[in-house]
């Protein structure tokens, strides 16, 4: 059965907002910068959708500059969500929804896991 992912509660930062996502019983912060938020409704991807594609992705790839890029397949295209971390919180740089065939790996690779 495939774990779901919730916002259990969110809050305005002045770089965006801080969502808390449930996932297996257990809950995960991740700071959407205001640019990201901006990138979902261009895209029309739900904040549920980006969560689950950086909490349960199914590859995660090194990008540039230290920064990490979950990829999830939905049908035709990919979730491409790009982040790195302050500190210990993951923050979403930017997301777009390219075609799978342009980025995808074929799943299995993990650089990094936000949600063990």
């Amino acid at each position: 059965m495939e774990a779901t992912v919730e916002i259990v509660v969110s809050r305005r930062e002045n770089k965006g907002i801080i969502y808390t996502f449930r996932c297996r019983d257990t809950e995960v912060e991740i700071l959407f910068l205001n640019h990201s938020i901006e990138r979902a409704k261009k895209w029309q991807l739900s904040i549920e959708q980006i969560g689950e594609c950086l909490l349960l992705p199914e590859e995660v790839l090194i990008g540039h500059f230290e920064r990490y890029i979950a990829h999830k397949v939905i049908g035709k295209h990919l979730i491409r969500a790009v982040y790195e971390y302050v500190g210990n919180l993951p923050v979403l740089i930017t997301v777009y929804f390219p075609y799978v065939e342009r980025y995808f790996q074929g799943g299995s690779t993990y650089e990094d896991k936000i949600f063990e």
